[in-house]
C-alpha cells in the first residue's frame, strides 16, 4: 500500500514523499522576470519543511507570453544564471524543484508587455482584435521557445520541468473547443486540438533527452459551455503518456469559468467529499492511465491525502493555497500534528502579488497579530 511519506521516484528523480508544491504565482520576479532574493527564500522555506517536489510559479517563456507582473521569465539566456542561484539554494536546502513554463496565450496582458496578445484564434474586444489568431508561423516559434526554455531550464539545474497546459492559457486554449476556432490540423478533432501540445511536447523530449522529467499540469475539465470535458481530458493525458510525458497534475477550471469553478475557488471545502474538487476526473485518469498521476485542488485535511494515496486515487498530492498559509504544513503532519490546514481558501494571498510585495497569507498574519497583540 502507497504511503505519503515514503521515497518515490520518477523517471530518476527521487522524492522524499509524495507532497508537490503546485506552482502559483509568487508575484516576486523583478520587471523583467529576473529571480530576486524574496523568490529564493521562499523556494528555500519549502524545500526546508519538507516539500517532496517544488514546482515554481508559471515562467514564461516568450516575451508577448507574459500575464501577470512579478512573473518569473525564462525566454532569453539572461535568466538562467539567477535560475541556476535558486536551484542550487534548494538543492543545498534537501529539496526537488522542476521549472513550470508557460505562455498566456489570450490572456497575456498587453499592459505589462506592450505586444499583442496570441492565441489559437482571433479576439475582438471594443471593436478591436486583441489577440491574434496564431499562424504557422507564430506555432513553429512558439514550439522553439518553449524548447529552448526546457534546455535553459535543465541548464540551471531544474530537477524536472512542468509545462502549463491548464486553466485557459496557451496550451489549454488549443485544447478546448469553446476557445479554439480554428480551420485547420489544429482544430476540430481532440487528436487535432492536442497536436500543439504534443509538437512541444516532443520537441522537448528530442532536446532534454528521456532521462529528463517531463511533467504536465492539465485540466480536467475546463468548466466553460462547450469547453474541454472530463472524458477529453483523460483521452489528451492517455497521448501524453504515448508521448513519453512522466506525470501529470490535474487541475481544472479557466480565468473565464464562473467563480465556483476558477482553480482557486473561494471558500472553504465543507465535507471530506467537497475537499477533492477532482475526485471523478482522477478516477477516470487511474482507470486509463499508467503514468503517475498528482491531484490539486481542494485538498486541506491529512487524512483526505493519506486516503487518496491509499486508495490509488492520486499518486502524489499538490497543495496551493495551503502551502502559502503555512509553508510548514507537510512537515507539521509528518511530525505527527495532523490537524487539518488554517487555509480558508479566501484568496486573500493574491492581493499583496499584485503590488510586489508576494503572495502571503493575509489572514494569517492578522491572527498572528491579534494573538501577539
Amino acid at each position: 500500500m502507497a504511503e505519503l511519506f515514503e521515497h518515490v521516484s520518477i523517471n530518476g528523480m527521487t522524492l522524499a514523499n509524495r507532497f508537490v508544491r503546485s506552482a502559483t504565482w509568487e508575484g516576486l520576479a523583478d520587471r523583467e522576470g529576473f529571480v530576486t532574493p524574496k523568490l529564493t527564500k521562499m523556494m528555500v522555506e519549502l524545500a526546508q519543511n519538507e516539500i517532496g517536489l517544488i514546482i515554481s510559479g508559471y515562467t514564461f517563456v516568450s516575451p508577448e507570453g507574459q500575464s501577470s507582473p512579478g512573473q518569473l521569465a525564462i525566454h532569453d539566456d539572461r535568466f538562467v544564471a539567477g535560475l541556476w542561484a535558486m536551484v542550487e539554494a534548494v538543492h543545498k536546502a534537501g529539496g526537488k524543484i522542476a521549472l513550470q513554463i508557460v505562455h498566456a496565450g489570450r490572456f497575456a496582458d498587453f499592459a505589462l508587455t506592450g505586444l499583442q496578445p496570441i492565441g489559437p484564434s482571433a479576439v475582438a474586444k471594443d471593436g478591436q482584435t486583441s489577440c491574434r489568431a496564431m499562424n504557422q508561423e507564430d506555432i513553429t516559434n512558439i514550439i522553439s521557445a518553449f524548447t529552448q526554455a526546457a534546455v535553459r531550464a535543465k541548464r540551471a539545474g531544474f530537477d524536472a520541468i512542468q509545462l502549463h497546459a491548464a486553466h485557459g492559457f496557451l496550451f489549454s486554449q488549443f485544447l478546448s473547443p469553446a476557445l479554439n476556432q480554428r480551420t485547420d490540423e489544429y482544430d476540430g478533432t481532440l487528436e487535432n486540438r492536442a497536436r500543439f501540445l504534443l509538437e512541444v511536447v516532443r520537441s522537448i523530449r528530442q532536446a532534454t533527452g528521456p532521462a529528463y522529467p517531463l511533467l504536465i499540469k492539465l485540466n480536467s475539465e475546463d468548466f466553460l459551455e462547450g469547453g474541454l470535458t472530463r472524458d477529453e481530458a483523460v483521452q489528451v493525458a492517455a497521448m501524453l503518456e504515448a508521448a513519453s510525458v512522466d506525470a501529470i497534475e490535474f487541475s481544472g477550471g479557466t480565468v473565464a469559468s464562473p467563480e465556483k469553478f476558477i482553480p482557486v475557488r473561494p471558500g472553504k471545502p465543507k465535507t471530506p467529499q467537497d475537499e477533492v474538487f477532482y475526485r471523478e476526473a482522477a478516477n477516470l485518469y487511474k482507470a486509463k492511465v499508467r503514468i503517475p498521476l498528482m491531484l490539486v485542488g481542494g485538498i486541506r485535511s491529512y487524512e483526505t491525502a493519506n486516503d487518496l494515496i491509499r486508495r490509488g486515487v492520486a499518486n502524489y498530492i499538490s497543495l496551493g493555497r495551503p502551502l502559502i498559509c503555512e509553508p510548514g504544513l507537510v512537515k507539521r503532519w509528518h511530525n505527527g500534528d495532523h490537524r487539518e490546514s488554517e487555509c480558508a481558501s479566501c484568496n486573500s494571498c493574491f492581493a499583496p502579488a499584485s503590488d510586489g510585495r508576494g503572495v502571503y497569507c493575509v489572514a494569517m498574519e492578522k491572527k498572528q497579530g491579534k494573538a501577539g497583540g
